[in-house]
């Protein structure tokens, strides 16, 4: 263990409960702002990175874009989750964001030079736009009461909705500015991606002073809680997920996010498979895709008032639910039944939005605070896995089997997330 040290800026002030507030109201406003900007980033090069890859080499290696940003955040999450816990939020998402540039530089030079292998490389160092957005839902915890840490999370998740329904609209244009300046047409977007990437990181930058985590530990020494003084440098995701697992209420926390994301994964990634099978157009694709990004991000304020106001298992619960729920309503419809397929989405982005946010909450309180930038890390890190894995044999499910059979096998998985928010031996303690 290493000693923080004791002359930055953060622990000269005396930080009093007014104080705290205004912080955390700034923080919560400029990582949100941030993540808009990361939101339109991303939206815009998923609706053309299949494309470019199709394009680079053939078709059946499309899935490879957006399976190699899911790992590229996954993979990234590590290095950023261990910068944060030595140097504060703001350095790591700096250096994620500063990744994710990269990234796109890259994806446009494969995408000139016509070499599909550089620009997936390109494509995983993008996942670090998508690393500092995942993180930052964590960063707006970190000086939150118990009684706001819900709505605190679920605010920066909630930002996420303006960037994904704004990018894939830019996508066209962009194209259109990308082939007067000499570079094609796919790659166009990721000049807008670059860009706002560089804003966002911007923002990080010069407006999240003070770092809330690097405050958040020095209020806990001030109380006399010396060991969030220090740091754990050099962990492996091993021993962080040997501390999460011998939490119960961190290891409910960590499935709840790592099985609800897999669920949602799974499901949506194969719906639009499932309705051109049966002859729907890419417009009611799109509407039934679109339900579903709405069910993700649009109540999630709602969601993280419930988490505050009902506890962070009721919501668990209800999310479980709503996930079996879709499984049902989507499993059960013929592609040719668009409006029970778009219920059944709409529920899955719901249920979704429940288990990840109170997951994400329970995880945070339940982890020491010297230990908490690690098992986040950790979670995004299993989420990302999950999430492609999800995506990769959802395909292999439905190819041998059927739609309906992907639906029941994720209906299984949903059983012991149920369980676990039922009992009550997983209520552990906080950690505020």
């Amino acid at each position: 263990m290493v000693a923080l040290d004791p002359l930055t800026p953060e622990a000269s002030v005396a930080w009093q409960p007014a104080d705290i507030a205004t912080v955390q109201r700034r923080t919560v406003s400029v990582l949100a702002a941030a993540q808009i900007l990361g939101g339109v980033g991303t939206g815009a090069v998923a609706a053309v990175g299949a494309l470019l890859a199709a394009d680079l080499a053939t078709e059946s290696l499309s899935g490879l874009s957006s399976a190699g940003s899911v790992v590229g955040a996954a993979l990234i999450a590590l290095p950023v989750s261990r910068m944060m816990e030595e140097k504060g939020r703001r350095v790591g998402l700096q250096f994620a964001y500063v990744v994710g540039v990269i990234g796109t530089a890259i994806v446009i030079l494969g995408a000139m030079l016509h070499l599909f292998p550089v620009a997936l490389i390109g494509v995983v160092l993008t996942g670090g736009g998508m690393a500092a957005g995942l993180q930052s839902r964590y960063a707006a915890t970190d000086l939150s009461t118990p009684q706001r840490r819900g709505r605190s999370l679920a605010a920066v998740v909630w930002a996420t909705t303006v960037g994904s329904v704004l990018g894939p609209n830019l996508a066209s244009p962009m194209g259109t500015l990308a082939e007067r300046i000499g570079i094609p047409e796919l790659a166009g977007p990721y000049l807008l991606t670059g860009f706002v990437f560089v804003v966002a990181g911007g923002l990080i930058t010069i407006l999240l002073r003070p770092d809330p985590l690097l405050i958040a530990r020095e209020i806990r020494v001030a109380a006399g809680d010396e060991a969030a003084g220090y740091v754990r440098l050099k962990r492996s995701v091993r021993e962080t997920f040997a501390q999460i697992r011998a939490i119960p209420a961190a290891l409910l926390g960590l499935g709840s996010v790592v099985v609800g994301h897999a669920v949602m994964v799974s499901i949506m990634s194969m719906t639009p498979v499932h309705l051109q099978h049966d002859g729907a157009s890419l417009e009611v694709v799109g509407i039934i895709i679109s339900a579903h990004i709405t069910g993700m991000y649009v109540a999630s304020p709602l969601v993280g008032i419930g988490v505050d106001r009902y506890g962070r298992r009721p919501v668990m619960l209800v999310g479980a639910l709503l996930l079996l729920a879709a499984c049902a309503f989507a499993g059960t419809a013929t592609g040719h039944e668009t409006v029970q397929l778009g219920i059944g989405l709409s529920l899955l982005g719901l249920g979704w939005s429940c288990t990840l946010i109170s997951g994400s909450t329970l995880l945070t309180e339940s982890i020491p605070l010297e230990d908490r930038p690690a098992a986040q890390g950790t979670t995004d890190l299993l989420m990302g896995i999950a999430g492609a894995s999800a995506a990769l044999l959802s395909g292999l499910v439905v190819g041998l089997g059927s739609y309906g059979l992907l639906a029941s096998l994720a209906t299984i998985l949903l059983i012991p997330l149920v369980l676990g928010a039922l009992r009550p031996s997983t209520l552990g303690v906080a950690v505020p």
